[in-house]
C-alpha cells in the first residue's frame, strides 16, 4: 500500500521538473539560436569573401605569409571586411552620380517646357532664398523710406558699410536690402545712414512670409514693455 501510494506522489513530483527542463530548454535553444545562425553565416562570409579575395585584397604580400595556418583567420575576416567596405562604397557613389544625372535630366526637362520653365524656376529661387545660406546673410529685418520720403519699405540688414564707401560718406551707413513683392530674389540694394534704419523685432522668416505674401501674412508682436509686465 506503501509503494502504491508513492508512485504518484513521485510522478506528481517528476511531471513538473520535466516540463521545467524542457521550457528551459527550448528558452536556450530560442537565446543561442541567434548567435549560432549569425556566427555560422558570418562563417561562411569569411570562409567564401575572405578565402576568394584573399589573394587580390593583399596582391602585395609574400605568399608565405597569406598561406600561414595562425593567420589564415587574421587574413580572411580582414579581406572580408575590405570587400564589404569597398562593395558598400560602390553602392553609394552609384546611387550619388544617378541620382544627380536623374536630376539633371528632369531639370533640363522642366527648363524646356514654356510655362512649367517660369512656375520651376520662381519656385526654386523662392525656396534658395529661405535656404539657410542666403538667410544667414540678413542680420536684422528693418524698415526704411523708400522709394520716396513719406513712404515706407521693409528690407533686410546685410552689413555695416566699411572701406571706401565709409570714408566718402563720412558717417556711419549701413547696407539693406529691399526685396520685391510677391518675389524676394530681386531687389535693390540701399545705402542709409544708420539714423534713417528702424529695426524690428520680427525675425528673418518671419519677414520674408510678410514680403511674399503682400503684406497679407503679418506676424504676432507684443511691444516689449508689455512681454516685460507679463513676465513679471
Amino acid at each position: 500500500m506503501a509503494l502504491g501510494i508513492a508512485k504518484p506522489r513521485n510522478r506528481k513530483i517528476i511531471r513538473p521538473m520535466l516540463a521545467s527542463f524542457r521550457r528551459a530548454f527550448f528558452s536556450g535553444v530560442v537565446l543561442l539560436a541567434p548567435l549560432g545562425i549569425t556566427f555560422f553565416v558570418f562563417n561562411w562570409l569569411v570562409l567564401k569573401i575572405g578565402g576568394s579575395f584573399k589573394n587580390k585584397v593583399f596582391f602585395f604580400l609574400p605568399r608565405e605569409i597569406l598561406s600561414d595556418p595562425q593567420m589564415e583567420l587574421f587574413w580572411n575576416i580582414t579581406a572580408t571586411i575590405i570587400v564589404v567596405c569597398l562593395i558598400t562604397l560602390l553602392g553609394f557613389l552609384s546611387r550619388y552620380f544617378v541620382a544627380k544625372y536623374l536630376w539633371s535630366i528632369g531639370e533640363r526637362i522642366l527648363h524646356n517646357l514654356p510655362v512649367v520653365n517660369t512656375v520651376y524656376t520662381s519656385v526654386k529661387q523662392i525656396i534658395d532664398t529661405f535656404s539657410s545660406e542666403n538667410r544667414a546673410v540678413f542680420q536684422k529685418v528693418v524698415i526704411i523710406q523708400f522709394p520716396r520720403e513719406g513712404s515706407y519699405a521693409m528690407g533686410f540688414l546685410t552689413s555695416r558699410s566699411k572701406g571706401e564707401i565709409r570714408n566718402k560718406t563720412e558717417k556711419p551707413m549701413q547696407n539693406v536690402f529691399v526685396p520685391t513683392t510677391p518675389n524676394p530674389t530681386s531687389g535693390f540694394l540701399v545705402m542709409l545712414p544708420e539714423d534713417e534704419v528702424k529695426e524690428l523685432d520680427m525675425s528673418v522668416g518671419e519677414g520674408m512670409k510678410f514680403i511674399i505674401s503682400g503684406g497679407a501674412v503679418v506676424p504676432d508682436w507684443k511691444p516689449a514693455n508689455a512681454l516685460s509686465n507679463e513676465a513679471n
